[in-house]
């Protein structure tokens, strides 16, 4: 995993769109390349280069445990990956947060 982007000083109860909002229109804030996308949970708008996982359709991996024998349609499978995806980066910031990285200044090169 490569964090290419960190944003600090928002406070944790912050809605997480506006936060969004806010980091993609500062002068050199997040820009998405040609051809890539940043995972969204439903808090967020669908829009270029972010994509959020279908609504009304089973997402988290512990909805397939059910005996559902495995994703019936295009749009569980996108969202079984993304959830995929989604629990990979959790569990990377759990580590990272367990290991006080994030307590520690981070400098990122450009």
């Amino acid at each position: 995993m490569q964090f290419i982007y960190v944003l600090t000083g928002w406070e944790g109860s912050a809605v997480d769109s506006h936060v969004l909002r806010d980091v993609v229109h500062r002068e050199g804030g997040l820009r998405v390349p040609a051809g890539n996308y940043y995972l969204c949970d439903n808090g967020y708008a669908n829009a270029e280069g972010f994509l959020t996982p279908y609504r009304g359709v089973c997402y988290h991996l512990r909805e397939w445990d059910r005996g559902l024998g495995g994703p019936q349609n295009r749009e569980e499978l996108f969202n079984l990956k993304h959830s995929s995806a989604c629990n990979v980066i959790d569990r990377t910031f759990g580590c990272l947060t367990f290991i006080g990285y994030f307590t520690q200044p981070v400098i990122l090169p450009a």
